[in-house]
């Protein structure tokens, strides 16, 4: 059953996916990404394969929207986030991006506007070239993350570290490692759907995760 349910998915969102993307370009931006399964950070959550939607607006360097996470394995690892970020350019291949994340994890004992399931993220990144540094700070939790990343040709590889929730004993150590690549899948002329796929090891917890997705967007 949850098999089909998938394909289903799959079918309705090619569909329209195909008619979207031979519109006019429009600063919203809807699309989804369907996982094998939901790894973040270095960190598993919930089993089977994931559904990850997303609804944002752009304009300039501005973007906000929203972005959830729900895993077909029962009503498990849903996540429901409110975002905002703004970009700079600091020439031709660098840039500075400040952003905000309330994370959210939707629950019969948390309600949206009452509950406690609420998470607060200010972040930056810098994209110097081929290189990327992230940083970003959780308040409620208080864990850090900071992340490298390097990208050549379609290969990334990234290597992050936090405390918190992402380690084992809670200290500041390497929690996410790996290397991630990305490809397409031709359908016809003018539509393709894009393809990850990423290795990803926690050393602090030894957890090593396979991930691959497919991103489907009408831009």
């Amino acid at each position: 059953m949850k098999r089909n349910i998938i394909y289903l998915v799959l079918v309705l969102t090619l569909g329209v996916t195909g008619e979207l993307a031979a519109q006019e370009k429009s600063p919203w931006t809807t699309g989804v990404d369907l996982y094998s399964s939901y790894v973040w950070r270095g960190l598993k959550f919930g089993n089977g394969p994931a559904m990850q939607p997303t609804l944002k607006y752009s304009s300039g360097g501005f973007t906000i929207g929203g972005w959830g996470n729900y895993c077909f394995s029962d009503n498990e690892a849903t996540e429901a986030d409110l975002f905002a970020n703004y970009a700079v350019a600091l020439g031709k291949t660098s840039s500075l991006t400040f952003g905000a994340t309330d994370y959210y994890f939707p629950s019969a004992t948390s309600p949206y506007f009452t509950g406690t399931s609420h998470y607060f993220e200010p972040s930056v990144n810098l994209a110097v070239g081929k290189v990327a540094l992230t940083g970003a700070y959780m308040f409620n939790a208080k864990n850090t993350y900071l992340e490298a990343d390097y990208t050549a040709g379609s290969i990334t590889l990234f290597a992050g570290a936090g405390d918190g929730q992402y380690t084992k004993d809670a200290k500041f150590n390497l929690c996410n490692v790996g290397i991630k690549s990305g490809s397409a899948i031709k359908i016809n002329d003018h539509f393709s759907i894009p393809l990850t796929g990423a290795l990803i090891l926690n050393p602090s917890t030894e957890q090593f995760n396979i991930v691959v997705g497919i991103t489907l967007a009408n831009q």
